[in-house]
């Protein structure tokens, strides 16, 4: 089964803000995630059914979250390893009223 993709709306404007390589290797690693999006390893123990894709090269970090009941993957968060700052912020959008948009 293959996920539909989201973005949380501040997501989708740091996606777009990113530079076409590292976009690049987000795309592909996401094509991979959404064919099975549920990695033990990438699991992430403080927010609630969410995951996260390293790109240890460029220092950047997405947060998706996995919702079987609608089978959707939702773009949390994007940004540079900067300690846990991405991690952080994808609690903040959890907590929030910050929309979904559909698949970009």
């Amino acid at each position: 089964m293959i996920y539909n993709l989201k973005f949380k709306l501040s997501a989708l404007k740091a996606w777009e803000e990113l530079d076409g390589s590292v976009k690049s290797q987000f795309k592909k690693k996401l094509k991979e995630r959404l064919k099975n999006p549920h990695i033990p390893s990438a699991r992430l123990s403080s927010l609630p059914d969410c995951y996260k894709i390293k790109l240890r090269s460029v220092g950047y970090r997405l947060v998706y979250q996995v919702n079987d009941d609608t089978v959707v993957v939702t773009v949390i968060a994007v940004g540079q390893r900067d300690k846990n700052k991405v991690y952080k912020l994808a609690n903040a959008i959890l907590n929030s009223s910050d929309e979904e948009v559909g698949e970009n």
